[in-house]
């Protein structure tokens, strides 16, 4: 379990955490690793010594509405894999690509050219999220079969991209109104290794019954 606060929390959170098997993750991070003059940016070294051991990064509404891009997620993951933390690299689709029919497309061209120029060690701390954005804060949730159909297609990707063994061993996580009363439908897809909870999560007996929901 990775519990990801905002940024004014994680130091307490870390701290209360230490010693337990669950891990801090930051909501994003400076494009630079640096201690420069990046004034308001938070690099990822600094998150490192605030406690965390993984970084969100390009999560659906920081795309949205705080123009994140193809390239600055690349840049991102490239930081903090340099700090020695792990990427949790989102993607997915707006409803608009999805009724086009071009949502296969759309992840394809986010996957590639967020994680170019990753070696396959680099691999090794890099896990995905699918977010599908029209099912995010909406109420509305990708079948299960739906959710399969597009991690299939990422690990597809990563198989092309760094190997057949980098595909199988990389982690991919569904994000999209994942609930209590979903959970274990999701996570019995084979292509679905775990959950990015968004909202879910901000009540505790919701987000206990989604961990423990075996």
């Amino acid at each position: 379990v990775v519990i990801a606060p905002v940024f004014t929390a994680i130091k307490t959170v870390a701290d209360r955490l230490e010693g337990s098997n669950v891990k801090v993750a930051a909501q994003n991070c400076a494009v630079q690793n640096d201690f420069g003059a990046h004034t308001g940016e938070i690099a990822p070294a600094m998150l490192k010594d605030a406690g965390c051991s993984h970084i969100i990064i390009g999560h659906s509404e920081r795309r949205q509405f705080y123009g994140e891009t193809d390239n600055s997620v690349n840049q991102k993951t490239k930081a903090t894999l340099a700090a020695g933390l792990t990427a949790i690299v989102c993607v997915g689709e707006m409803l608009a690509d999805r009724e086009a029919g071009n949502a296969e497309n759309v992840v394809k061209g986010q996957l590639v050219k967020g994680l170019d120029g990753l070696t396959v060690a680099d691999m090794e701390r890099i896990i995905i999220a699918y977010e599908p954005v029209w099912a995010i804060g909406t109420g509305k949730t990708a079948t299960p079969e739906q959710a399969q159909e597009m991690h299939g297609h990422i690990r597809q990707i990563v198989a092309a991209t760094h190997g057949e063994g980098v595909a199988q061993a990389v982690r991919i996580l569904y994000g999209g109104s994942v609930k209590p009363d979903n959970i274990a439908t999701l996570m019995s897809q084979p292509d679905v290794d775990g959950a990015l909870v968004g909202g879910a999560s901000l009540e505790a007996s919701s987000f206990s019954q989604i961990v423990n929901y075996k």
